[in-house]
């Protein structure tokens, strides 16, 4: 038997008890498996999302929302950035303390123009703490998808603990399957066949996310 066929064969057992009408598959099909590992406080969540973060090669930074345009301006200065990226619906506040340059998110902009661009910055839409993801899905502060993969800084603030989740499964609940949503679990890597690990290849090569209370 093939790797095909296992895996078809598990779907078909999985839902063999479905009903054969119309009813939504929501609905038809129980969803009562096990939706995250553990019990946690919402403080060790928000601790394990930094230590996967960290093991993913992303940059986490702390800080409260009184501290974060400073500590947003430090990290563009300490990137020598000139210009930044920003998406139409962030909060102006964030870069209150940097006169570095800003750039609007406009359709028209070229992939060449894009990636003149030093960094850009953006919020998320939830984050994992058991897989160290940032999930994206194109909102006003956010952007479209394409700002968040051409240039080569990507500054990301998480609000903790509102937008961390446990797990994937209550990740899914937050989200709308009808947005462009993109996973981020560090900074842009591949391998090749004898494992050299290259970053920046499709993506961001620096991924900073500031974690604010």
């Amino acid at each position: 038997m093939s790797s095909r066929e296992r895996i078809l064969g598990r779907v078909r057992r999985a839902l063999a008890g479905a009903p054969g009408d119309d009813i939504p598959y929501e609905r038809a099909v129980a969803r009562d498996y096990l939706r995250e590992h553990g019990e946690r406080t919402a403080g060790q969540t928000v601790d394990l999302l930094a230590e996967n973060l960290a093991d993913y090669r992303a940059v986490v930074h702390r800080t409260d929302a009184a501290g974060l345009p400073g500590v947003v301006a430090g990290l563009l200065t300490a990137r020598g950035a000139s210009s930044v990226l920003v998406p139409p619906g962030l909060d102006e506040d964030w870069l209150a303390s940097t006169e570095v340059t800003r750039v609007a998110d406009r359709a028209e902009s070229t992939p060449r123009e894009l990636d003149r661009v030093d960094s850009v910055v953006t919020a998320c839409a939830v984050a994992v703490a058991e897989t160290g993801t940032i999930v994206l899905d194109g909102s006003p502060d956010q952007g479209r998808r394409r700002i968040t993969l051409i240039p080569d800084h990507h500054i990301c603030v998480v609000r903790v603990p509102d937008q961390v989740v446990s797990s994937v499964p209550l990740a899914l609940a937050r989200l709308d399957p009808a947005r462009p949503l993109t996973w981020i679990s560090g900074p842009s890597a591949t391998s090749d066949i004898e494992l050299d690990r290259v970053e920046g290849v499709h993506g961001p090569r620096t991924l900073e996310v500031v974690l604010v209370r």
